[in-house]
């Protein structure tokens, strides 16, 4: 069982510096609309389980789960450690994002 704790400006930096991270959103989607990182991907939580096939940890970088102040996204991370999945959680979620945000789908 592994899980890190990233801070939102941490991931920003990363971001920045052209890291490669496997970005999973937990919110639903209105709050997905109303805001959300370039490149992420959404995976509701409410539909977590039924969609987990979707999570894709063959691609490149840690797969990193945000949601709006972090709680979700952490439990999301719980779950998945269990299967010994390595996952990174952002501490503060999108309520503490200090970077660009896109709107809509």
């Amino acid at each position: 069982m592994s899980i890190e704790v990233w801070t939102a400006e941490e991931l920003c930096e990363r971001l920045a510096k052209g890291e490669s991270v496997n970005l999973i959103d937990v919110r639903e989607r209105d709050e997905w609309r109303a805001g959300h990182i370039p490149g992420a991907r959404l995976i509701p939580l409410s539909e977590f389980t039924e969609r987990m096939d979707e999570l894709e940890p063959e691609r490149e970088g840690p797969l990193v789960f945000i949601c709006k102040g972090g709680v979700r996204s952490m439990r999301v991370c719980e779950y998945l450690a269990q299967f010994g999945y390595d996952v990174v959680n952002v501490e503060g979620g999108m309520a503490a994002w200090p970077g660009e945000v896109v709107t809509g789908d």
